[in-house]
Formats: C-alpha cells, sequence, structure tokens
C-alpha cells in the first residue's frame, strides 16, 4: 500500500515537473523567438558598418524557384523576377536541408498544431480547407541567402577568403588561407600517425563529431594504441571541412557532399587509400555511413559512437523538420536540449555565441590553463571554438537534419554488405543523443554490436576511458575478415 502511494506520489511530482518545464520553456523560447528578430537587424546594420556589404539570412523573405535547364528561377513576394543562370553541374539544391530557412516560431507552432487538431476534429472552416486542397504546386521554396551562397560558390570571390568581423582572426584558425595548395580550400587538415618502417595494410579514417576535431583522436587514443598496431594500421583523423585547422570557405553550403568530396581527396586520394576501417562520433556518423555506402568493397568495418539516427514515422510529411524536433526539442531542462535548440532553432542568437566564444578562444583557453594551473589539456576546447558560425549552422541542418529521409537508406546498404563489420557504443549518460538511437541503428542492421558504457555520457564514451576504447579497436580491426 505504502509502495503504491510513493509511486502515484513520484508520477504526480514528475507530471507536476513536465508542466513547469513546457511553461517556463514556451515563455523563454517566444522571448528568444523576439531576440533572434531583433538581432537580425542589429547584425544586418553592424556588417554593413564594418564590411560595407550585407548578406542576407535566412529569416530574410523566402522566394520560390523552379530548376530547369541549370537556372533558377526566383520570384520574389512583391517584388520582380529574375533568372539566376546555374553553370556548375556539382550544385545540388536536394543536398540543402529546409530546416536552414523553415523554422517556425513557438506561437506560430502551437497555431499550426492547433488548426491540426481543429482538422481532426473537422471543426475546420470548409472554405480554407477548399483552398487549401488546390494549393499545390510543383515548386519548392528556397531562401535568398541560398541563392546568392549558389552563386559565389560558382564566382569564387576571392573575398570570401577574408575572415568576417564576428570570425576569429588567429593564426591557427586562418592558417589554411595562407596554404600552399591552390586554391587553399581544396584540402582538410589531417592529423596523421603512420608507421616509420615498411608498407603499412589498411587505414582507419576517424572522423570527429559536431563542434570538434581531429584532437578528439589525435589526443586520447592516438597515444594508446599498442605498438602492433601503430606498426600495422595509416591512422588518419580529419578536421571536417569548417572546423579545427581545415579550410572554412564563407561561400560553402556544408553539404553531405561537399564533406565527402573533401575527405575523399584528403585522405583516400591523397594517401592512395585503397582498404579502410571508419571510426566515426556523432555527427560524423551520418558520414561515415555515407562514405561506406559510396565506397562499399573498400570499408572493412564502422565503429559508431553515438550514432544521431532518429526513424521518422511512416506517413510524416516533413522528416528534416521532425529530426530537428527531435534534436532541439525547445525545452529549458536538461540543458544539453536547451543548448541545442538555441544552436538549432535562432541563426543570430547562435550567431552572438560564436562571436563570444569562438572569436575570443584565446581567452578563454588561457583562463582555462589559469584556472587549472595548465594542468588540464585545453585540446577539447581548441576543438569546441575554432569554427565560423557559418560552417556550424549548415553543418547542423544539412547533416543532422538534410539527411533525415537520407540515412534509412545508408543503413540498408550497409545492412546488404556482409563484408563490412558495424560495432556501435554509447555511453548509458548520454544527454546529447539518447542510447535508443543506436538500438535503432542495430534494427536496421542486425548483425551490429552495440556496446553500452555504463556512467559515460556523450564526450566521456572517449575522453577518460581512452585506453580501453583503443584496445577496443584494436580487436575490432584485428578480428574483421
Amino acid at each position: 500500500m505504502q509502495m503504491a502511494v510513493m509511486a502515484k506520489a513520484r508520477s504526480a511530482l514528475a507530471l507536476s515537473g513536465r508542466v513547469v518545464n513546457e511553461a517556463v520553456s514556451f515563455v523563454a523560447f517566444c522571448v528568444l523567438d523576439l531576440v533572434d528578430f531583433l538581432l537580425c537587424f542589429v547584425f544586418r546594420a553592424v556588417d554593413l558598418w564594418i564590411e560595407a556589404d550585407f548578406r542576407p539570412c535566412y529569416c530574410s523573405s523566402t522566394k520560390e524557384a523552379i530548376t530547369s535547364s541549370g537556372n533558377i528561377l526566383v520570384s520574389e513576394q512583391g517584388g520582380e523576377s529574375k533568372i539566376v543562370s546555374l553553370t556548375s553541374s556539382k550544385l545540388h539544391l536536394e543536398d540543402i536541408s529546409d530546416t536552414l530557412y523553415s523554422r517556425p516560431s513557438l506561437v506560430s507552432e502551437v497555431s499550426r498544431l492547433t488548426l491540426a487538431e481543429l482538422k481532426r476534429f473537422k471543426l475546420e472552416d470548409p472554405v480554407l480547407h477548399s483552398k487549401r486542397g488546390n494549393s499545390r504546386c510543383s515548386t519548392f521554396t528556397v531562401n535568398t541567402t541560398i541563392v546568392e551562397m549558389l552563386q559565389a560558390k560558382i564566382g569564387r570571390h576571392l573575398s570570401h577568403q577574408i575572415p568576417r568581423w564576428s570570425d576569429c582572426d588567429c593564426k591557427l584558425c586562418t592558417s589554411w588561407i595562407s596554404s600552399s595548395s591552390s586554391p587553399p580550400n581544396t584540402k582538410l587538415f589531417v592529423n596523421s600517425q603512420c608507421p616509420t618502417t615498411g608498407e603499412a595494410g589498411e587505414a582507419v579514417v576517424f572522423i570527429h563529431g559536431f563542434i570538434s576535431s581531429s584532437l578528439f583522436w589525435s589526443e586520447t587514443v592516438f597515444p594508446n594504441f599498442s605498438r602492433a598496431a601503430k606498426s600495422s594500421y595509416r591512422l588518419f583523423a580529419v578536421d571536417l571541412l569548417g572546423f579545427g585547422r581545415s579550410p572554412k570557405p564563407k561561400e560553402s553550403m556544408y553539404t553531405l557532399r561537399e564533406h565527402l568530396e573533401m575527405i575523399e581527396r584528403s585522405v583516400l586520394e591523397a594517401h592512395k587509400v585503397k582498404s579502410f576501417h571508419i571510426v566515426a562520433h556523432s555527427l560524423g556518423c551520418i558520414l561515415a555511413l555515407a562514405l561506406a555506402v559510396k565506397h562499399p568493397q573498400s570499408v572493412k568495418s564502422l565503429t559508431l559512437l553515438a550514432p544521431p539516427f532518429y526513424p521518422v514515422p511512416k506517413g510524416e510529411a516533413q522528416a528534416t523538420q521532425y529530426v530537428m524536433r527531435k534534436v532541439a526539442p525547445r525545452r529549458v531542462w536538461p540543458p544539453m536540449a536547451f543548448g541545442a535548440s538555441l544552436a538549432c532553432w535562432y541563426e543570430h542568437i547562435s550567431r552572438v555565441i560564436c562571436l563570444l566564444i569562438c572569436k575570443n578562444h584565446r581567452i578563454w583557453e588561457f583562463i582555462a590553463k589559469l584556472i587549472t594551473r595548465n594542468r588540464v589539456r585545453t585540446f577539447l576546447l581548441e576543438g569546441f571554438f575554432c569554427h565560423t558560425h557559418n560552417a556550424a549552422w549548415h553543418t547542423l541542418h544539412n547533416i543532422i537534419c538534410g539527411t533525415a529521409a537520407k540515412i534509412g537508406s545508408y543503413l540498408d546498404a550497409v545492412r546488404e554488405n556482409p563484408n563490412c563489420k558495424v560495432t556501435i557504443f554509447h555511453g548509458k549518460n548520454d544527454e546529447v543523443i539518447p542510447v535508443e538511437c543506436s538500438y535503432e541503428v542495430q534494427k536496421r542492421i542486425p548483425r551490429a554490436k552495440v556496446i553500452v558504457i555504463d556512467n559515460k555520457d556523450h564526450i566521456t564514451i572517449v575522453v577518460g576511458r581512452q585506453k580501453a576504447f583503443a584496445r577496443e579497436l584494436e580487436l575490432i580491426w584485428n578480428t574483421t575478415n
């Protein structure tokens, strides 16, 4: 009897907590919607003042576009129409996630849900319903920024090599601009460790997660591999396009295609890699799956850490929007959900955050060393800070959200390739990506082995247990056919 009473009390307390969280979240994110709207005008004014140039943001008025014969027909609402010619065959609009420019405010979202409920109960105005039924057309919506970035991508303006006023211009963050390669944004920065004598057999490609860098691998597992592994494998940890010491071009849309091509050019082609294993963390898991599908005969094993796979329910018309709401649910609690929501929903607020922490990363690193008396290595901070808002914003939307309708087919393709060994690691206390995501991957690839590590989260799945993880990787590679 007492146990039943306690269970009811806990249930009531949990319900009260959810209600409070919902209420506080609604108020907080309505305020954030307004703040982001106002920041749009602030950044527009500052950009014009400092750079004498203004690049439209994704909250600009939308445009309708029709692709035919390599052209985009642009018709501004209430304005004149014009044709933008796109001659490059590498520009693919389907790689651009609609979540970049379609992120409704919380108030409009509540209104939409209310109308949906009214429609479900057949209380919606039949005249309005009939109008909606005839409004379907073959066009799709893109944003001013997308059109102009595509134009710049063709032109390859040299001015785009110059960091924006809100980006860091230190030697570390701009080293790619002064690179001896021509043009300077053709190769990624690769942190490699290869045998000094003889020819190594296979290679291992390490792909980091969102707002991280190759240091996530080179400062943790690389030093802990056995002598046998170091003499048998070529290890390549990349800084993804837009992160770490890799190029951060302003004209890039940071699509899946661009990320894959840079990895291929910088590692597979540059080092003549024919057979390789992949180790990937978080967002990097999506790139790893796409790479495995593109090179099915070359990839021997996939080791995925906290893969962000959110199955889209059948009947869901907007897969990208569904995944965005799963990744960033617009809640103030837990803190990870709040941080993800700021990064995903608010273009200008996230730019302010980058302005404060990324542009001033040297100050924050100095403070961290001062507080810890230089006893703590700051490689995680360096990986977290060394990116631009443009790179983070587009990568987040185009990779995590934009691949929502594709990742299922990637998993199916890997399932049909029995020569690729699949192992998944996940921290039981991971608040960024729930452990259920790994089990969903296993449902699509039944042979995949899921290893859940107790008392570990999104970062400590590697950091803090690097010796054990290095041994686990060696076992995976040595037992791969």
